[in-house]
């Protein structure tokens, strides 16, 4: 049994991935051991409950059989639950600290904006939409519900949701942080088609505990990819 896993995941091409996981987790084990970093037995049953209690696996009867569907004994699992906890904890204990600097310093790409786009496959279609809408012939968002050319933004009415500065196409980052909320912007085109967008609001970007645990994750897995190219390089 174990030499056909092992067969079918070269097969499937996920050997190299599980084997970067399985050396990652050594560097983590390691590097956790140097600075005295470890995971007790309190955190890693609190963390045990609070998944049962998500999942609704009340009931011991309910865990072991969810365990059996997972093909993992208990052990198996407190094992990788531990391995979750000591990443987070080395991370903190490795990066913490510069993750307040590093948002100071990038600040600007953290700005979120709430924004609905339109985008025609021709010129002179975006200009007739554009200049509806400046007339008030047609609204913005009954314009992108009939035009716009990908189906999913067309049953939004174009909301394209609330993204980080560095989420968008520097093009359109440039375009949309130098409008106004509610100002319709004349199209203008990238490789996608024409586009015309609108405002709804900025929102000024604040270290939220969300942030922080993006930024770290960040930079631990920066760290992480670093270390283990400096460890295969040592190996060959």
């Amino acid at each position: 049994m174990p030499e056909e896993i092992v067969a079918f995941l070269k097969e499937d091409l996920r050997i190299k991935e599980i084997y970067r996981n399985m050396v990652f987790q050594k560097i983590i084990d390691r590097v956790a051991r140097e600075r005295n970093v470890t995971v007790t037995p309190r955190e890693i049953q609190g963390h045990a409950d609070n998944f049962r209690h998500e999942q609704r696996l009340e009931k011991a009867d309910d865990t072991f059989a969810w365990l059996a569907d997972q093909m993992i004994t208990p052990e198996e699992w407190e094992a990788g639950i531990e391995h979750q906890l000591l990443r987070k904890k080395l991370a903190e204990s490795l990066f913490g600290r510069e993750v307040e600097k590093f948002f100071a310093q990038n600040k600007l790409d953290y700005d979120r904006v709430s924004f609905y786009q339109i985008i025609v496959p021709y010129e002179k279609l975006a200009w007739e939409i554009f200049y509806q809408i400046e007339e008030e012939e047609i609204g913005f968002f009954l314009a992108a519900h009939l035009y716009d050319i990908d189906e999913n933004r067309r049953a939004r009415c174009g909301y394209e949701g609330k993204l980080y500065r560095w989420g968008i196409h520097p093009e359109l980052a440039t375009r949309i942080f130098a409008a106004n909320p509610r100002e319709v912007i004349c199209p203008f085109h990238t490789e996608q088609g024409y586009h015309i967008l609108m405002v709804e609001e900025f929102l000024e970007a604040k270290l939220t505990s969300e942030i922080h645990d993006e930024i770290l994750e960040k930079m631990f897995q920066e760290w992480l990819e670093n270390e283990f190219n400096y460890t295969i390089h040592n190996l060959a």
